[in-house]
């Protein structure tokens, strides 16, 4: 029987993740997930691990009421509170998009820039202010926060066990920043399926998620590997035109809640 084994927040894009045994889900995926992002002060342009490695140790909490507490290494938390959706707009860019966001205020730009070391900015995405997902894919009107391209990630356990064997070594799951572990299926099965449905909620699987280098850094320490693995053993079998692919990219159909240990049914 497949089922959720899982369940992952990534309130920061970049930042920690938090991992949940619940979660409600609302349009644009998991509640409070990847709604606030870091951007360079000067040009607006988002960051990421992929820039800066040390986002790894960025923790941020998100609360119920929207805001969120950063904290990390050596340095004291910040309660973080939601700014208003149509106050102190920011031009900000994420990959070929461009939008205007609400800016968090000055001192959650003083503590991350201390923390990242050059001048940048706290954003938050409010729902009437989210993205269009990658054209191509899924609907006109599905839309996302600021996760990369679409609102939800999706791992089978036994592609990780398969990886971690090939690989020599066990992965950490949160290596890949999934947002639902679906167990009881074989390794990439999830590559065939097209619909399935978690308690009463049904998902569109709508395009294989392409990896970057950001799989080479160990979620725990922010040190990347020197043998840049996974990703050197990923290409050897899970390549696709130029392209690693690991996990399947995922829109919820409709509103509701996720519980760890939900039974998963595969309808198309």
């Amino acid at each position: 029987m497949l089922r959720l084994s899982a369940l992952y927040r990534y309130p920061l894009k970049s930042g920690k993740g938090e991992s949940l045994q619940h979660s409600s889900l609302d349009e644009l995926g998991l509640s409070g997930d990847r709604r606030w992002m870091v951007v360079d002060e000067a040009n607006g342009r988002f960051l990421t691990q992929r820039a800066v490695a040390g986002m790894s140790q960025l923790s941020a909490l998100w609360n119920a009421a929207g805001g969120m507490t950063l904290s990390a290494p050596g340095r004291s938390a910040l309660d973080v509170a939601l700014p208003p959706a149509d106050q102190s707009l920011r031009g900000v860019t994420i990959w070929s998009d461009t939008l205007r966001v609400p800016d968090a205020g000055d001192e959650a730009a003083a503590w991350l820039s201390g923390f990242i070391g050059k001048p940048v900015r706290l954003v938050h995405v409010p729902l009437e202010r989210a993205r269009i997902t990658q054209p191509g894919y899924g609907r006109d009107d599905d839309r996302v926060a600021f996760a990369d391209g679409f609102p939800l990630l999706l791992i089978g356990q036994a592609s990780l066990e398969d990886l971690s064997h090939k690989v020599g070594r066990p992965l950490e799951m949160l290596r890949f920043r999934p947002n639902l572990v679906i167990e009881g299926s074989t390794a990439f099965a999830e590559d065939q399926w097209k619909r399935i449905r978690i308690g009463d909620v049904e998902f569109r699987v709508v395009k294989p998620c392409s990896r970057c280098i950001l799989t080479t850094i160990d979620p725990q320490s922010g040190e990347r590997s020197a043998d840049r693995e996974p990703l050197t053993t990923l290409k050897t079998y899970r390549e696709q035109d130029g392209d690693v692919m690991f996990g399947q990219n995922l829109v919820n159909d409709g509103q509701g809640r996720l519980e760890v240990g939900m039974p998963v049914t595969v309808l198309e």
